[in-house]
């Protein structure tokens, strides 16, 4: 299910490449602005990275997952180079990072 979210992250990214996908990705948690906490998760082998930091306000666009024992996560935050599936994005001053 592809979700809209804005909040202010809450931790700085941290990288790691993915065994599923064989991507590197990064990951960062947002307090969204309803209070809720959502982990994004961004693959940037794809995407440009987000130079995103503690405080900083972003808006989000991507695939909601729910996975036992761990926030929500919101991956597919970046464009489809096979043209398959709906483009997500991280914004972020203004900035567009997809």
């Amino acid at each position: 299910m592809q979700v809209d979210y804005s909040g202010t992250v809450i931790s700085p990214p941290v990288f790691f490449f993915s065994k599923h996908s064989h991507h590197v990705h990064e990951q960062f948690d947002v307090r969204a602005d309803d209070g809720t906490t959502f982990r994004v998760v961004d693959n940037v082998s794809i995407a440009p990275r987000v130079p995103a930091h503690p405080g900083d306000h972003v808006a989000v666009r991507g695939d909601l997952l729910h996975v036992r024992g761990q926030p929500p996560m919101v991956h597919w935050t970046h464009h489809d180079p096979g043209g398959h599936h709906r483009d997500g994005f991280v914004e972020l001053d203004g900035r567009t990072y997809a």
